[in-house]
Order: C-alpha cells, then sequence, then structure tokens
C-alpha cells in the first residue's frame, strides 16, 4: 500500500513557488481582494495554527471541525491539519444546537475553529461538549473574542521554530492513513463520517488529471515534474466549502499550485461569482447544477456585456441536476475551449460518472459516462450488462472509504464485497444504456435534494408531528425550478383551529437547520399510511404537485 500524504505534496509544491498566490478573499461586489495570500505566508500561518492546536493537547488524529463559512481561513486550517496530522470534520454551519451537538460528539471532535458570528450559538451548548479543549475565533467583524476562545490569528502567528519553514514536524510521523472526515448531509439518516485515507484521496485527484503525475518516485520525484505539470488554475467553490464538491475544488487547486479565491457573501450571488470571474480572470468554478447555473444565465441574460467569461476553463457542477436546458444557455457566454463538466458522486464514491459539454453539444440531463472503476450492480452483485434495462446500483471500487466512523452496521451495507472486489454503493440507482452510458434515475430512498442539500423526511416529519396542530405528516420532494427539489409537507391536522402555514415552517426552523423546513405546508384529511404505518410517498408526491399546480393557476 502507498504512502502519500497530502502536506507533503502542498508543501513540496509551496517550496517550488514561495510567492505564488496560494489564496484570495472578496469581501465587496466588483472588488478586489481585500486579503492575498502567498504559498509561503499560508503555509508558515498553517504552521502555527498546528504548533497551537499541539500546543493545546490536541493529539495525532484527532478531530478538528471547521466550522466556517468561505474564507481563507477554511483550506488554511485544513492545510494545518494534514501538517500535524489531525483529522478535519466539515461542519453545517445551517445546523441547530442539537445537530451540531450530535455531530461533534459523533465525531469525537477536540477543537473547533468557528466565524465569530457562531460565538452566541456555541456559548449555549459548549458546557454541553467538555470533550472540546480548543476554540479557535475567526474574526468576521460580528463582535469581539469570547474569553473562552483563541483569537485565530493570534495562533496563525504563532511560527514553531526559528527558521520561518514551510514546512511542519509533528511529535508524530505522517502517514497515508491518516484521514480525512466527510461528515454527510443525511441522505439516509443522521449524518454520518466517511472516512477517507490521504493516500486514497491523493489517487483519485491525480488519476483524475489530463496529465497525471508519475508517482514511482515519490515525493521528491514529483518535484521535477512541477514546471510542466501544474495547472496553476485559478479557482473559485461557489458552493460552500464544509460539502464535498466547493471542499474537493478548493483542495484541488492547491494540489495544482493554484490560486483558491473565496467570496464574503454567505450564500450563492450569481452577481458576485460572475464579477468575481470577469475581475480575477477565473479559470475554474464548483457549483450546484441548475440551482447556481439557473442564476448566473439569468444575471447574464440581463445584463449583456458586463460580465467576460473568457478566462472560464472548466465548470465543475456536482450535487444537484444540471439539465441539458441550462448547459446549452450557459455555454452561449463561454469560450469554445470551456468544458462544463457535470460529475456524478458522493460523500462515500468519487468518479461514479461524469458528462463532459461544450460549445458542440450539451449533454443530456443525467446522463454520465461510468467512471473508470464504477459499474452498475444489480441486487445479486452481478454487473448489469449494457442495454438490458435492468435497474441497479451504481457501484465504485478502487480508492474508495474505509466506511464509516463508529458505525460498522451502516459500513458492512454500504462497502460490500463481491466476486473478490470490495465495492462503495451509496444507493444510486441507475441503468447502462447500449451504449454504455449511465441513466441515473436517483436515490433508491426517499431522499429530498434541494440545492444541493440533502435532506431526509423523517428528520422533519417528526418535528412537525410535534406541533400542536398537526396529527401526521408526510414531506416529499416536489419539482422546483431552481433547487431541482423544494420540501413540502403533506399534514394530517389534530386541531385545525391552531394550524397556521407560516406557524408551521416556523417551528421547524426553530428545530432544524432552515434549508430543510418545507417551503409549503398542505392540508388532506389524512395522509394515507398503510396498515403497518408506511406513507405513499410517492403517491403523495404526485398530490402534492397537482395540488400546488391547481392553487396557482
Amino acid at each position: 500500500m502507498s504512502d502519500w500524504h497530502h502536506a507533503d505534496i502542498l508543501e513540496a509544491i509551496a517550496e517550488h513557488q514561495p510567492e505564488a498566490q496560494a489564496q484570495a478573499f472578496i469581501d465587496s461586489l466588483g472588488g478586489a481582494p481585500s486579503r492575498r495570500f502567498t504559498q509561503a505566508a499560508m503555509h508558515r500561518r498553517a504552521n502555527g495554527i498546528a504548533a497551537t492546536l499541539i500546543g493545546r493537547g490536541a493529539k495525532h488524529q484527532d478531530k478538528v471541525a471547521q466550522y466556517l463559512y468561505n474564507a481563507p481561513e477554511y483550506m488554511e486550517s485544513v492545510l494545518a491539519c494534514f501538517k500535524a496530522s489531525l483529522v478535519p470534520v466539515n461542519t453545517n454551519y445551517r445546523y441547530v444546537e442539537g445537530e451540531l451537538l450530535y455531530l461533534w460528539d459523533n465525531a469525537d471532535v477536540v477543537a473547533v475553529i468557528f466565524h465569530g458570528c457562531f460565538a452566541s450559538r456555541i456559548e449555549a451548548l459548549r458546557e454541553k461538549t467538555p470533550a472540546i479543549h480548543t476554540w479557535l475565533w475567526v474574526d468576521d467583524g460580528s463582535g469581539p473574542c469570547p474569553e473562552w476562545a483563541i483569537p485565530y490569528e493570534e495562533a496563525a502567528a504563532a511560527v514553531p521554530g526559528a527558521d520561518d519553514s514551510l514546512t511542519f514536524q509533528a511529535p508524530w510521523p505522517r502517514s497515508g492513513d491518516d484521514l480525512w472526515l466527510l461528515y454527510t448531509g443525511g441522505t439516509t439518516g443522521m449524518p454520518k463520517g466517511v472516512m477517507w485515507r490521504l493516500d486514497d484521496l491523493w489517487h483519485i485527484s491525480n488519476d483524475g488529471r489530463l496529465d497525471p503525475f508519475d508517482l514511482s518516485g515519490g515525493v521528491e520525484g514529483l518535484k521535477p515534474q512541477f514546471d510542466e505539470l501544474l495547472m496553476r488554475r485559478v479557482s473559485l467553490p461557489s458552493c460552500p466549502l464544509m460539502h464535498g464538491t466547493g471542499f474537493l475544488t478548493a483542495l484541488g487547486g492547491m494540489l495544482n499550485g493554484g490560486c483558491v479565491i473565496t467570496l464574503a457573501n454567505r450564500r450563492f450571488d450569481a452577481t458576485a461569482t460572475l464579477e468575481a470571474i470577469t475581475r480575477e480572470g477565473i479559470s475554474a468554478i464548483a457549483i450546484v447544477g441548475d440551482a447556481f447555473a439557473r442564476p448566473m444565465v439569468r444575471a447574464l441574460e440581463e445584463e449583456p456585456g458586463r460580465f467576460d467569461l473568457k478566462s472560464l476553463e472548466v465548470v465543475v457542477s456536482s450535487g444537484a441536476m444540471w439539465s441539458a436546458e441550462v448547459k446549452r444557455a450557459f455555454l452561449r457566454y463561454c469560450q469554445e475551449e470551456t468544458i462544463l463538466t457535470d460529475s456524478l458522486g458522493s460523500s462515500e464514491s468519487i468518479g461514479m460518472g461524469r458528462s463532459d459539454s461544450t460549445a458542440g453539444e450539451a449533454s443530456e440531463t443525467a446522463s454520465f459516462v461510468l467512471g473508470d472503476n464504477a459499474c452498475v450492480l444489480d441486487d445479486d452483485g452481478n454487473k448489469v450488462e449494457p442495454g438490458s434495462g435492468v435497474l441497479g446500483r451504481i457501484a465504485v471500487s478502487g480508492h474508495i472509504p474505509l466506511g464509516y466512523y463508529k458505525d460498522p452496521e451502516k459500513t458492512a451495507a454500504t462497502f460490500i464485497e463481491t466476486g473478490g472486489v470490495r465495492y462503495s454503493l451509496p444507493g444510486d440507482y441507475a441503468t447502462v444504456e447500449a451504449d454504455g452510458s449511465l441513466k441515473l434515475y436517483g436515490r433508491g430512498s426517499v431522499c429530498i435534494n434541494s440545492g444541493g442539500e440533502k435532506i431526509f423526511p423523517e428528520e422533519v416529519e417528526e418535528v412537525l408531528k410535534t406541533h400542536p396542530s398537526v396529527r401526521d405528516a408526510v414531506c416529499v420532494g416536489v419539482p422546483h425550478e431552481r433547487f431541482g427539489q423544494a420540501v413540502t409537507a403533506v399534514v394530517e391536522l389534530d386541531d385545525p383551529g391552531r394550524f397556521s402555514e407560516p406557524d408551521v415552517i416556523g417551528w421547524v426552523k426553530r428545530e432544524l437547520a432552515s434549508y430543510k423546513a418545507p417551503k409549503r405546508v398542505l392540508v388532506r384529511d389524512s395522509v394515507g399510511r398503510a396498515a403497518n404505518g408506511k406513507a405513499d410517498y410517492n403517491g403523495l408526491r404526485d398530490w402534492a404537485v397537482g395540488e400546488l399546480a391547481a392553487q396557482e393557476a
């Protein structure tokens, strides 16, 4: 088994080009970056964070949560974790107290790096998190640093040693077995921590390059290849770094010796994204399907001539449907060489499939070319033959996760061995067309995907049923032009006199992250559960679509 480690690779890149731009942060619409960091500056700051975490008691492979919006501190602190052989843990900044407590307890988090605006939320739960010994406060202008936290900038300035080195030496050795812990969005229940070995993650990244590095000489053997193979793209992850798509886009940019740009806006802003592409000459961006691409097309149509996309080489989308119609509209504003890549993957399986669109042709909606290590397995574990029409689950072999953190039962269900090959099967159903392409049908569960966020209906239903007016509830995803699906609740009332749609929606928002709350609440005499207590989700979804259409007519 090989032993590649991101810290070794990134330190080698920094030593090769110390004055190259590594990160930039834009905090105003149409403005120039207010902060820029060279490779040398980013690595020295990361060394300070790594030294502070270890000095505060972090041990080998302890877990460190990034509770941050998109900002340079996100990837910088991840780099610090890699350097110190600590494990970064993504944290959804939309979570409320109960969700945060579950996540950090499940992940065994010992340190949290957080934006100042979250201080009051943390204050309310700190006494319930005794295992967390370090809180690093990132100044976002929202208020002073709490007395129980350490200013991030103070920690970043704590450069260990006197030689100003770009490398960092922890008290323990690095290993390709060091982990990156990626928590899922809760597609099939509560969020689960997917355990990725850094060695596997690097091989996936390198295998996905047009010109892969020759890995035969180890890290030292990479160095002579840097001048020729580092693409040095300027990348913009316009989706949250807390999700896999945004994070892997940023990490890929760093591994290519490029500059990663982040924006201050805390919700996707099509105009801000287009302004950044125009002003900074961004060459690669990450988006979430139609939820991001459609507003960008609308902005381009409404203000012709304002934005210039000539620098854009690649647009990567993952996490939500990207329709052929919107791809074609987007391509009208791009150079002929621009590639739109619709990437099919999940927290558990990177490289399930992809489809590329160019000015000549936009790929069809939900149609993908199978990844090199991907196939479709039927219920008996056999590979589905092209053109057979058999519906199966997409499976990926090769460099896949170890499993779910502290959950052997769900690990055994998702990561299986058949025919002597270990596969990851996250639950996406598809057929293989006669030409070998993949036709995606979606998750076998009733998961709702709204703007790239995965929402598990039962979690929302349980909150709805605690409202005084609600007897029973079922949540479904109805088609939505921008977000792909919108959460819609179908409720059976216990006390109609106490029912108010805005009040019920607000009730959910007080208990769960706001994106999980239903956009609409529809009332029926009965939700129609069967004798075994199961709801007819497909039937209720169809009814909700018809009811909403009738209300709008």
